[in-house]
């Protein structure tokens, strides 16, 4: 089982929890095979972690039909993975076509102009995974103004995440998203430890997982207490940060 996607699956579990439903989700993908190459959006969000996430919330199903569907939602993130780091992804070559319809002044075509393709666009999960053999994690703001940036580098023994937030926005708290993380992860092992079937794929999650959360500002600031903005305090511009080990 990919680690990657794993982690990826768990960040769409967790999204799912707190907001009842997915949303566009970003992760880069490295084009170095291809000369000047740089990146191309690896699309998390798939029919394969919606079922998956949604499964998740069904007390009734069982087991074994969750590790099948997060198998699926693996494979499918995979997969989607391996097209876009060989050039297949869309994106780019969306907005190849997007650019060379100003650059030719010709109309533009109207998928550029449909609100789904705004819709795709914007990402309220910007992610990246950035390995690192120190003991250290990266950290960037979101892409939108009522997004997440997380990114994470996972280690022999654990994997570090930054997850970030802006004050200014009501609707999203890099430190619930973080505690979201670390629940859907642990939720996932427990899944795996407890299902018999899934016991081949068990040894590529930590059979050890917990949290330790530093938050700038500072939990207890008034910038991460979530109803700040509904008793009309000014949360700011600034982004909240949040660094989450899981060990």
């Amino acid at each position: 089982m990919s680690p990657d996607a794993f982690i990826q699956i768990a960040l769409q579990l967790a999204y799912f929890r707190m907001y009842n439903h997915c949303c566009s989700t970003y992760e880069s993908a490295s084009l170095r095979m291809f000369k000047l190459g740089r990146t191309d959006t690896i699309r998390s969000t798939t029919v394969d972690s919606l079922k998956f996430v949604q499964a998740m919330g069904e007390p009734s199903k069982p087991d074994t039909e969750k590790v099948a569907l997060l198998h699926k939602a693996v494979g499918a993130h995979r997969a989607y993975t391996d097209m876009a780091i060989h050039g297949q992804a869309i994106d780019r070559h969306l907005l190849g076509l997007k650019l060379q319809g100003i650059e030719d002044l010709t109309s533009m075509p109207d998928i550029f102009m449909d609100t789904a393709y705004a819709v795709a666009l914007h990402y309220n999960l910007s992610t990246s995974q950035v390995p690192a053999k120190t003991d250290c994690v990266m950290c960037f703001g979101p892409v939108v103004p009522d997004g997440y940036g997380v990114c994470y580098n996972p280690m022999a023994e654990h994997i570090n995440f930054s997850v970030t937030a802006f004050n200014s926005c009501a609707e999203t708290h890099a430190a619930k998203l973080a505690r979201a993380l670390e629940e859907a992860l642990l939720d996932m092992r427990d899944l795996l430890e407890r299902t018999p079937q899934a016991k081949l794929v068990r040894q590529s999650v930590p059979s050890k997982l917990s949290l330790t959360l530093t938050c700038y500002p500072p939990l207890d600031h008034p910038e991460n207490r979530p109803n700040m903005a509904a008793q009309g305090g000014d949360r700011g511009d600034s982004p909240s940060i949040c660094l989450v080990q899981e060990a």
